[in-house]
């Protein structure tokens, strides 16, 4: 079944028509960056709403672009192909049905979060927290969680944007400063256009992004499979590798892990993986900022119904994989090491003439530095809103705000950048696993909040507070077999199913009976559940309400943080 194909040599020196061709559209998309400050600027960029949040003014053209940037990365370019490429479709595969999943879950919820965030001036889901129950303590884990979580997901994209690098013969190898100078320049153009010019920055660059990777993609998959032998070739080979990995790892004494087809055996796993993936995605901050930067709660339902364009799309970035099973392709690094995360640029590689190889280059590194731009600049708010203002300066001007959150973006990279240099980066899918597992946890505290407030807040809190530490102990002891380091995967058994599934839909679970559990409890015991400074309209209201409009512009200039100035629970927005 497999084409008669001879295995590809590894990358050996530098491509230099691709890495021309790479620096020249990297270079062009920088400075759109920088420029982007321009982009639909309203007063300045000194103040959360607009560094952050791009005045909240973008439509749905644009939101379009910038979700599809936001939420297509680094991990649907290099990660999904290289789990496919290297152990199938369990641990690839997966990625497809959760983003057809994914869709109709934010267009129940999200244009009510857009509503009320509008309503109030709420930038973060710690916000919204804060806001509906009184409870900084409950806020305070919600901003953690996003923030922790959102490290991790910055880091992937650094791993994508390393692994173009390299196949283009740059970093790598033994030399400490050689290896990772690449990805360090990179990181510190991300840093500067981001600090220079917000969330502006990647709308920009996420046009030019998706430009080039539904370029790529169209014509690789029009031209790589007839290359191969067509896809009765691919399929055949891929489950020839399948078979070969398992047996090898019999042999070896270990779990068979590979799959063609999932069997019954990982019916669980590809559930609960696709499931609690949709259920996390726009719990991250990323997620939620470029979602409320639109000009509308309509623009936002109207991008649940367009973003599944971006499935097809991600469906066929997946199978490349497998076409790379079938070409022969050997990813190996510049330190002689097996890769998989190389798999796909050293497919282009040695695939294609080397100017266009240059533009796949191109599209794979612009699509992971939108997403880490937006990534940032959401984890920077969070922090800046729901750490700093909160509990460290509470009288801070919109001004020390904007200047407190630039600071931070640089920061949040630069611990992205620790996560790249010290974590396996063998299984990079496990980057945005990981960070599933503890932003799922805050699920019930923002989601089922949006619908009601029978849920205690004391409640909430436990049911999170169990559930990440379950989540955390029990990701740390899935060992990587191959190199016996911790953080190796993102199943587990199933407690009373022994079941292998998605370590975030257990913790969840724990989570929410805990959360029910107590607050049923502690609302019998009439314990006060704090106060609410929403109302039912707040949920509903849209961008030209004059009631919107008139209690925005009143208290656009207070300062606490909290509070309804006039004793009116819900009737304005007091932030």
């Amino acid at each position: 079944m497999s084409a008669a194909v001879l295995p590809m040599a590894a990358n050996t020196g530098i491509n230099g028509v691709a890495l021309g061709v790479l620096i020249a559209l990297f270079g062009i998309v920088t400075v759109a960056g920088f420029m982007a400050s321009r982009f639909k600027r309203g007063d300045g960029l000194e103040s959360l709403d607009e560094w952050g949040l791009g005045g909240r003014k973008f439509g749905t053209w644009i939101t379009w672009f910038l979700l599809g940037g936001d939420l297509y990365t680094a991990y649907t370019f290099v990660a999904v192909p290289a789990a496919m490429f290297a152990t199938g479709a369990v641990a690839g595969f997966f990625a497809v049905p959760y983003t057809i999943i994914l869709y109709p879950i934010i267009f129940i919820f999200m244009a009510r979060l857009w509503s009320v965030s509008h309503r109030h001036g709420y930038v973060t889901t710690a916000d919204f927290v804060r806001g509906r129950y009184d409870s900084r303590s409950l806020s305070l884990a919600v901003a953690v969680t996003g923030f922790v979580a959102t490290m991790p997901y910055i880091a992937l994209q650094l791993v994508g944007i390393q692994a173009v690098l390299e196949v283009a013969g740059l970093g790598g190898g033994d030399n400490v400063l050689a290896k990772d100078l690449p990805l360090f320049i990179a990181f510190a153009l991300l840093a500067a256009f981001t600090y220079s010019s917000g969330l502006r920055a990647p709308a920009v660059i996420a046009f030019v992004k998706d430009i080039l990777i539904y370029l790529v993609i169209i014509v690789a998959v029009i031209y790589l499979p007839g290359q191969v032998g067509g896809w009765d070739a691919i399929f055949g080979a891929a489950q020839d590798k399948m078979d070969a990995n398992n047996a090898a790892a019999v042999e070896a004494g270990l779990k068979p892990s590979s799959s063609f087809v999932p069997g019954s055996g990982a019916f669980w796993a590809y559930a609960t993986l696709a499931l609690g993936s949709a259920m996390a995605l726009f719990m991250y901050p990323h997620s939620v900022t470029a979602s409320l930067s639109s000009n509308s709660r309509n623009t936002v339902r109207r991008n649940a119904a367009l973003l599944p364009a971006y499935s097809f799309v991600l469906g066929l970035l997946a199978l490349l994989g497998w076409v790379a099973i079938a070409a022969g392709t050997q990813p190996i690094g510049l330190d002689g090491e097996p890769n998989a995360q190389l798999v796909i640029p050293q497919l282009f590689e040695d695939m294609f003439p080397s100017w266009f190889t240059g533009v796949a280059f191109a599209a794979i590194a612009i699509g992971a530095l939108v997403p880490a731009a937006i990534m940032s600049i959401a984890a920077a708010n969070t922090f800046t809103r729901n750490i700093y203002k909160e509990w460290l300066k509470k009288d801070a001007t919109p001004a020390q705000e904007a200047k407190v959150s630039k600071l931070m973006s640089l920061v949040v990279k630069a611990f992205a950048l620790v996560f790249v240099l010290t974590l396996d980066k063998q299984n990079a899918i496990n980057f945005q696993l990981l960070g599933g597992i503890w932003i799922m946890q805050t699920f019930p505290a923002v989601v089922f909040s949006l619908f009601t407030r029978w849920f205690h807040r004391y409640g909430l809190l436990l049911g999170w507070a169990v559930a990440m530490v379950y989540g955390t102990v029990m990701a740390y002891q899935v060992i990587n077999p191959v190199t016996g380091n911790h953080f190796g995967g993102s199943t587990a058994l199933i407690p009373g199913l022994e079941e292998m599934g998605y370590i975030a839909v257990t913790a969840f679970v724990i989570n929410v009976v805990l959360a029910v559990v107590v607050s049923a409890i502690l609302n019998a015991l009439k314990v006060s559940n704090g106060k609410d400074e929403t109302i039912e309209f707040d949920y509903f209201a849209e961008a030209d309400d004059p009631r919107v409009v008139k209690d925005l512009t009143a208290h656009a200039t207070r300062q606490e943080p909290y509070g309804d100035p006039d004793g009116v629970a819900g009737n304005a927005g007091a932030r």
